[in-house]
């Protein structure tokens, strides 16, 4: 873990950082010497970046193989071996001459084919969002239908109801009126139609009694 992190730091401040900040310099001074030394450097150092990537997967348990990185930048940037200057002179340039025209048509139809792709992915998405968007409109625009539906629906009702409550409440009051008026007339006569049947009779009796007397 300390050597993976070593090694790290090391790549990153020498490796990386060193050299960006020589070739500003190289490029400020217009020195074409340096510029030439640093651009070999930094395709090396884009291949060995490329190597590392499946190398970390694979062999880091080999052991020493932090330090052995480790060595190797220094190897690449030290101005004694010349490390990147001899990796791209004996190797990276003669390949790269040789192979210069496939990699160029190579590099070509890929870009015409990744274009067309992106292209036709470009439109596919297009089409889709397109979809997507009408579809979410003639949702909204049915919700919005429906929701109108349900409030006429719901006013219609609230009108019927108090229209029936309005009805059943006039129907109410004129059978209370009525059920009061039968209710108060009936008394009325009872209480003077009861004592004046019994006065009657009550005379009639003393009316019999003293005629019986008299006889």
């Amino acid at each position: 873990m300390v050597s993976w992190i070593i090694s790290r730091l090391v790549v990153l401040i020498f490796g990386t950082l060193y050299p960006a900040y020589s070739s500003y310099k190289a490029v400020k001074s217009k020195d074409v010497k340096e510029y030439v030394k640093w651009m070999m450097y930094w395709i090396i150092f884009a291949l060995f970046t490329t190597a590392e990537t499946f190398t970390d997967i694979f062999l880091c348990w080999i052991p020493f193989y932090y330090e052995l990185k480790i060595a190797f930048v220094v190897w690449l940037l030290s101005p004694y071996t010349k490390g990147s200057s001899v990796l791209y002179r004996k190797f990276v340039h003669p390949t790269l001459s040789s192979k210069e025209k496939e990699i160029d048509e190579y590099l070509s139809q890929a870009k015409d084919k990744s274009y067309d792709a992106l292209v036709h992915f470009g439109r596919r998405g297009l089409n889709v969002a397109a979809t997507a968007a009408v579809t979410a409109a003639a949702k909204v625009s049915h919700l919005l239908d429906m929701i109108k539906c349900w409030e006429a629906l719901e006013e219609k009702g609230q009108g019927a109801l108090s229209e029936r409550l309005r009805s059943f409440s006039m129907q109410d009051l004129s059978a209370i009126q009525r059920d009061g008026t039968v209710q108060g007339a009936a008394p009325s006569r009872t209480p003077t139609a009861q004592p004046r049947s019994r006065i009657i009779l009550r005379s009639n009796s003393e009316a019999a009694a003293v005629s019986s007397h008299w006889d």
